[in-house]
């Protein structure tokens, strides 16, 4: 099984890049709300806490138990999720005087794990407008700023996983060494073997769905984008020609964009119907202006193709998810 770490998503506007220097790091990872029910198993590895647009002083602050977390798992805390660490552990967070936005350079007081490799005055990004100002009793300082006293703390190890905290941004293009940190704690900390690749994703997937599907074939619509392509690509890639892909043309599209589009799907090797039904769409349409009610008309004229065209004969129950039938 397929290492992976957990990202807890607070609403940063920089959780995707976390996510992004954990993928370039050749391990696997999912980004899941904040408040999702984690499922620990031997595959899920460590924790990443993202940041958050929020403060943790505000009555309805996002919350997690992370000394439940800690007990199974390291975790690694970013901004947002360094004060809330903080904050429940018994430290201190504050308004700042001023929002602290832009560089900085970390000043490493104290040597760990998670600045292996890295140097001093290593230069940092900056986000936040509160401040931990006080630590929890069994935390350490491991390294400040200019302008902050904690942009880096640790929890005390007491023979139990660690919890490491940034008051920057790691993930992000302006930490110049920040990547090197999320390698720090994936590798020296959770122990990842570092053997994931985009390619054993896209094996592993593919493996998953035939054992899935079966000797089924499944019918699925298609709308010309990214992410139905893929997932028909993948879906292909397990059954071939058993994938019956519906594309319909509502008139709303692109000049051209319908053929242009089916012909992706052939170079793609895809099996795929297209559907002129501009026709069926404009009647429906005709002297509606709302954009909310022709978006509803839209999409209620689009799913019958799914039933009517490929498989007139059989009688399916409305589905908005690719449909498997034998």
């Amino acid at each position: 099984m397929t290492e992976k770490i957990l990202i807890l998503d607070f609403g940063s506007q920089y959780t995707q890049l976390i996510a992004r220097a954990v993928r370039e790091a050749n391990v696997y990872c999912e980004i899941k709300p904040f408040n999702t029910s984690i499922e620990f198993d031997s595959t899920l590895k460590g924790v990443i806490l993202s940041g958050s647009p929020a403060s943790v002083n505000e009555a309805d602050a996002p919350n997690v138990d992370i000394e439940a977390i800690l007990a199974k798992l390291p975790v690694l805390t970013v901004c947002y999720g360094a004060q809330l660490s903080a904050k429940n552990f018994g430290g201190k967070v504050e308004k700042s005087n001023k929002r602290e936005y832009g560089r900085a350079q970390l000043r490493i007081q104290k040597e760990d794990i998670i600045f292996k490799g890295i140097t001093s005055n290593s230069q940092v990004w900056m986000s936040h407008s509160d401040s931990i100002t006080q630590l929890p009793a069994n935390f350490e300082l491991l390294a400040d700023t200019e302008s902050i006293p904690v942009a880096a703390f640790r929890k005390k190890q007491d023979n139990g996983n660690s919890l490491h905290g940034f008051q920057f941004h790691p993930e992000v293009y302006h930490s110049t060494e920040g990547k090197k940190m999320i390698e720090n704690f994936l590798v020296g900390i959770c122990g990842c073997q570092q053997n994931w690749t985009p390619s054993s994703f896209v094996q592993e997937t593919v493996d998953k769905l035939k054992a899935q599907i079966g000797d089924s074939h499944v019918i699925m619509a298609l709308s010309g984008g990214v992410d139905s392509t893929v997932a028909a690509t993948l879906i292909h890639g397990a059954i071939g020609s058993r994938l019956h892909g519906i594309f319909v043309d509502n008139g709303l599209l692109r000049k051209n964009e319908f053929q242009d589009v089916l012909d992706i799907y052939k170079t793609l090797g895809l099996n795929v119907t297209g559907i002129d039904a501009k026709d069926m769409f404009y009647d429906a349409l005709a002297g509606k202006s709302e954009p909310e009610e022709k978006r509803k008309i839209s999409q209620d004229q689009d799913w019958p193709f799914v039933y009517w065209v490929i498989l007139p004969e059989k009688k399916l129950h409305s589905c908005k998810q690719p449909i498997m039938f034998t």
